[in-house]
């Protein structure tokens, strides 16, 4: 497996957390944000949609990060993202989708470059616009957490699991943006079980091989 991606990319750090906890040996493929790599033509026949994450699997090219973890899930099950009742995946998914649907998109480095570019908003105007969206996500997940049984050392149970996988990299975006997390005390709990996991800790953006290199 070679998986395109970039130390900060949050779609990109949720992969390889996946990875890690199947753990499944893959290359890794640095596609500079910053320098707009990912809109080149080079990186376009990788993947049209011009984003990372992308997944080479045996000539097939695998987007969407919320897709791939599906797609490891269904061809290496063990150990599982998922939990067996319908209605406890449906729970995990509505917990990964808040993260991955609602807050991640309207903060991702496409938008934050929209709004500081074509619409001339301050650095100032960027970050409140950042720590709301941050707020507005972690305000739902927080007692969605909090308030149900099923929630144990993790999201979903004593093990790690999809919604997990979504929740890390949007807890290091907002501390990179220094949002309060104290207002969440179940996600920052969460949080630190799984940042002691070495296949979370092994995915974060400072232990990435381009880190050093990269402002």
């Amino acid at each position: 497996m070679k998986l395109y991606g970039y130390f900060r990319s949050s779609a990109a750090f949720r992969v390889r957390i996946a990875l890690n906890l199947k753990g499944l040996d893959y290359e890794t493929a640095l596609i500079n944000l910053t320098t707009a790599e990912h809109l080149t033509d080079d990186y376009r026949r990788v993947n049209p949609q011009g984003r990372v994450p992308a997944l080479v699997h045996n000539d097939t090219v695998l987007t969407q990060s919320l897709a791939i973890m599906e797609f490891l899930e269904e061809t290496h099950p063990e150990p599982a993202f998922l939990p067996e009742s319908a209605t406890a995946r449906a729970r995990v998914r509505a917990l990964a989708n808040i993260i991955a649907c609602d807050i991640h998109p309207l903060n991702n480095l496409a938008v934050l470059n929209y709004l500081s570019g074509p619409l001339s908003a301050s650095d100032e105007q960027k970050t409140t616009w950042y720590r709301h969206w941050v707020s507005e996500g972690f305000n739902a997940v927080e007692p969605l957490l909090a308030q149900d049984s099923a929630t144990g050392d993790f999201s979903h149970g004593d093990a790690p699991g999809l919604a997990d996988i979504c929740l890390v990299p949007q807890v290091f975006n907002a501390q990179r943006f220094d949002c309060d997390i104290s207002p969440y005390p179940t996600i920052d709990r969460i949080f630190n079980n799984c940042m002691a996991l070495d296949a979370f800790d092994a995915a974060q953006p400072s232990k990435q091989p381009e880190a050093a290199d990269i402002a």
